[in-house]
């Protein structure tokens, strides 16, 4: 792979048969995360592509290997991005989500050690987690799993040494500069802070997952009758 990466044509490198990844950068930029996303929209329709994974600074594109010469969607691939313009990146109507969460131990229960780690009252956590306006770099770990960043210097800390065998549906968590919601009843190793009560997928939406990757999203403290009402479930630890 070359040292610098164009993108307008990143590099693209064959991992399988039926799949070939696109480095767009080495480095993360929200100007690089516009630019897979417009990518990826660009080559949804493209036939015979099967799947669109993005990520931070990289596309993986999966394709129908059994029905479509690869060579030959890797050259469509490459003359759709071509005639793009990186500057038509820029979303002018960038989603802003915003996600109910209700912080507290029962559902927290590493919120007082964030807070001691950072050298916080657990308020001060709460304020400026909430406080901060997050992107939504890459999906992946599980279906709907958004990975958002920045999170504050003050709370950068690094994942649990051991982690969990379950972390309940709903848990927003934090580790180093990033924040997530856990969407479904996983293992995990990031610091649980507070827990939402809505879904982040619904199987049965078109869309599945309900932040996509370039969304915007801010957490908004809710109170613990607040969670309850709106379906919130304090199961799980």
């Amino acid at each position: 792979m070359s040292q610098a990466v164009s993108p307008l044509l990143p590099d693209m490198d064959m991992v399988s048969d039926n799949a070939c990844l696109l480095t767009f950068s080495q480095t993360i930029s929200e100007a690089i995360s516009d630019r897979i996303a417009q990518v990826s929209q660009q080559l949804t329709n493209l036939p015979g592509i099967i799947d669109l994974i993005p990520s931070y600074t990289t596309l993986l594109v999966v394709f129908d290997g059994d029905h479509f010469d690869r060579f030959a969607i890797c050259k469509a691939i490459r003359q759709l991005i071509l005639k793009s313009d990186p500057k038509d990146a820029l979303q002018a109507d960038v989603r802003e989500i915003v996600i109910p969460v209700y912080y507290g131990a029962e559902v927290g229960p590493d919120l007082d050690e964030v807070a001691a780690h950072c050298g916080l009252s657990t308020d001060d956590v709460i304020e400026q987690h909430s406080a901060n306006l997050y992107r939504a770099y890459a999906i992946g770990f599980t279906p709907g799993f958004a990975f958002l960043g920045n999170t504050p210097a003050q709370l950068h800390i690094g994942r649990k040494t051991t982690p969990r065998l379950k972390v309940p549906i709903g848990s927003v968590a934090i580790a180093e500069n990033q924040t997530a919601v856990y969407p479904s009843v996983t293992p995990g190793g990031w610091q649980i802070i507070g827990r939402t009560p809505i879904k982040l997928v619904d199987w049965g939406s078109e869309n599945l997952a309900l932040i996509a990757m370039g969304d915007k999203v801010r957490f908004e403290p809710i109170s613990r009758q607040d969670f309850l009402a709106q379906g919130g479930n304090l199961d799980g630890f």
